[in-house]
């Protein structure tokens, strides 16, 4: 009779699932709005490349992956939670509870984004603050909350060049929009006072935040659902526009953009990947290790994902946007050892 050696984990997910050996053949992915763009491309080229189907790669936000990573352990569970911020230790607690007791960490790079002008025309020193007075559909002005009346960068900082407004931004259907909402406009919202003006006008803080998200609509500010390439277009057919673009695309587009400095910080892939530049943040994805070896072409997915060819400097990560981990060699060999995280520091 032959004799099988099943690992521990093997045995948990056989437990927990009270399933065949052969689990389902699809890896499913949840989580951030985010990342979801990026593991779409990794998913469709894994399902071209290997002999496994494409993963399902789903949204709903990183809390909302992290918590149904943490359900528990088996075939109706899902494998992987896409995160664009760390883990948590109620997660972690939440996970334990439910019998995920090993979680590999992944962070496969970082995202920045950066604002940039015609190369020709004046240079720009940003602020979130300026970047949120410009583009509000509420701002404070002598003390009250009033509808955005600047026409020109310079009506409300006079160091700005005397330049009409007009800003190409993310849409809402763009994956840097959400890092644009956050670490722009919510943060320019709070150093102005705005969001404590709203909070005093009466909204608890998660209204007041979403009241801080509210672009005008009068023109000057133009959202962009496509691609890098669009923003490059309309900024070219209209000179005075302010483009926001992904790190990586301003760089291979020198000779027609101008970047503007961020809190006196100029976006490069080190000052974006060491956090200095204030438009970053490194992303994650969380497996549950128990599913390893079990999942088909669980392990096998994660690797490419955080291979040179998909998530180095001149993958197509990088091409939409992705500012490549300098310490992705040091990913690579803790995913290849399925080396769980540790203890959060």
């Amino acid at each position: 009779m032959k004799s099988f050696h099943l690992t521990a984990s093997v045995l948990a997910f056989a437990a927990a699932s009270a399933m065949p050996a052969l689990a389902r053949d699809q890896i499913q992915v949840t989580g951030s709005s985010t990342v979801l763009p990026y593991a779409t491309i990794v998913a469709e080229a894994f399902g071209e490349n290997f002999d496994f189907p494409s993963p399902v790669v789903e949204g709903g936000g990183s809390g909302a992956g992290r918590k149904k990573l943490c359900e528990g352990v088996g075939e109706t569970t899902v494998d992987i939670a896409n995160s664009s911020s760390r883990i948590s230790q109620s997660d972690i607690d939440l996970c334990a509870q439910n019998g995920v007791t090993e979680i590999m960490e992944v962070r496969f790079g970082y995202d920045g984004i950066v604002f940039a002008s015609d190369v020709n025309g004046p240079e720009f020193a940003l602020t979130p603050s300026d970047v949120f007075n410009a583009l509000a559909e509420t701002v404070v002005k002598d003390g009250a909350l009033v509808a955005n009346p600047h026409a020109m960068w310079s009506d409300f900082n006079a160091a700005l060049p005397a330049q009409e407004i007009l800003v190409l931004s993310p849409g809402t259907k763009h994956g840097t929009r959400e890092v644009f909402d956050t670490k722009v406009i919510v943060a320019g919202c709070e150093a102005t006072g705005t969001m404590a003006a709203h909070m005093a006008a009466g909204l608890d803080e998660d209204a007041a935040e979403e009241a801080c998200m509210k672009l005008r609509t009068d023109g000057r500010n133009v959202d962009i659902d496509g691609d890098y390439t669009e923003t490059l277009a309309r900024l070219d057919a209209d000179k005075k526009a302010i483009g926001v673009f992904g790190l990586s695309f301003y760089q291979n587009n020198t000779d027609k953009l101008r970047v503007a400095t961020m809190g006196g910080v100029v976006p490069s892939a080190e000052t974006v990947a060491s956090g200095e530049y204030p438009v970053s943040r490194p992303l994650y994805f969380y497996v549950k290790k128990a599913h390893i070896g079990v999942i088909p072409g669980l392990k096998e997915y994660i690797e490419f994902f955080v291979s040179d060819d998909m998530a180095g400097p001149d993958g197509p990560l990088a091409a939409y946007g992705l500012v490549s981990d300098p310490e992705l060699a040091e990913t690579q060999a803790a995913v290849a050892a399925e080396t769980p995280m540790g203890p959060l520091e």
